[in-house]
């Protein structure tokens, strides 16, 4: 199951990497979908329910707006995460087992505003108000991020990205599954 804020939902049977952009969102509970996005002062939330093994991703451009009304209004944060929530309840999930983590909220100029740590404020705050766990994650800096989140498992994964490319910086486990390391390859336990 995916649900989009834009598109009608769409099987994902046959998908395994789904990028979201701005004003997006997806929820999934199957097992080879990856959620991806690229973030600089944008924040994206990543939820996930261990029991349910059903996951989603936001990505939002802004905390609050004047367009909380229409297509737009997923572009702020209370709107894109209430919509998250919402997915993920109708997924099966419960909001008392959520758990969520998140990435982004960069000032990637130090001469303009830092809507990146405003962003980021918010996320928290609201995590906070919905008492919602919240895991960490990497957030603010100086530095633009490709994300990849599995919903079914809750990993998620980081790049940064430089004027250089890719630089991986952090790469986790799933929280509640057990792993195995041979100094080489990691495994991820379903």
């Amino acid at each position: 199951m995916m649900a989009t804020a834009h598109a009608p939902p769409r099987d994902v049977d046959s998908e395994h990497r789904l990028h979201l952009v701005q004003g997006e969102f997806l929820v999934s509970d199957n097992a080879g979908a990856v959620l991806t996005t690229t973030l600089g002062s944008c924040v994206s939330t990543c939820l996930y329910d261990p029991f349910a093994r059903v996951g989603g991703m936001n990505h939002f451009l802004l905390p609050h707006g004047e367009a909380f009304e229409g297509p737009d209004a997923i572009r702020y944060g209370a709107h894109a995460m209430e919509l998250l929530i919402n997915g993920m309840l109708h997924a099966g999930a419960r909001k008392d087992r959520l758990v969520a983590k998140l990435f982004g909220g960069a000032r990637m100029s130090a001469s303009l505003p830092d809507v990146g740590g405003a962003n980021t404020a918010f996320a928290e705050h609201f995590l906070r108000h919905e008492g919602i766990t919240y895991l960490g994650g990497s957030t603010r800096g100086q530095v633009a991020r490709r994300i990849e989140f599995w919903p079914v498992n809750g990993r998620a994964r980081q790049r940064t990205i430089s004027g250089d490319g890719f630089d991986v910086v952090r790469a986790e486990r799933p929280a509640a599954a057990p792993s195995y390391d041979d100094g080489s390859v990691e495994f991820f336990g379903d």
